[in-house]
């Protein structure tokens, strides 16, 4: 079904306080053991087009590329688990391995797992 790097549209709302909602990109960010026995939900990481700079570990800068129209910030500090029935199974592109790779680093820095 997806695959970790992968960023397609989901349905974030209803949104609860500073979450982020709407309809937006999101980043497939689960391991592929659970995505590939098709586990009924993903883990994400939402993406947002309202860019901020200066803000490592909690954002991750990705240009425009494929179907993703805009530069965007993937939002390390907003992981979630979503039903996969919120995800639009379009695909709008997939990260390299080395993009996958700082947002791993980022992402162990904001849980403080030693890297």
């Amino acid at each position: 079904m997806f695959k970790k790097g992968e960023i397609y549209l989901a349905k974030l709302n209803p949104k609860k306080g500073n979450e982020v909602g709407k309809i937006r990109p999101v980043l497939i960010y689960q391991t592929n053991l659970l995505n590939d026995c098709e586990h009924p939900t993903t883990i994400v990481l939402p993406i947002s087009t309202i860019l901020i700079d200066n803000t490592y570990p909690l954002r991750y800068r990705i240009s425009k590329r494929d179907n993703l129209e805009k530069d965007s910030d993937v939002l390390c500090d907003q992981i979630r688990a979503l039903d996969n029935q919120r995800i639009i199974p379009n695909l709008l592109t997939t990260l390299t391995y080395k993009e996958i790779l700082e947002i791993d680093k980022q992402i162990k820095i904001i849980l403080d797992i030693e890297i």
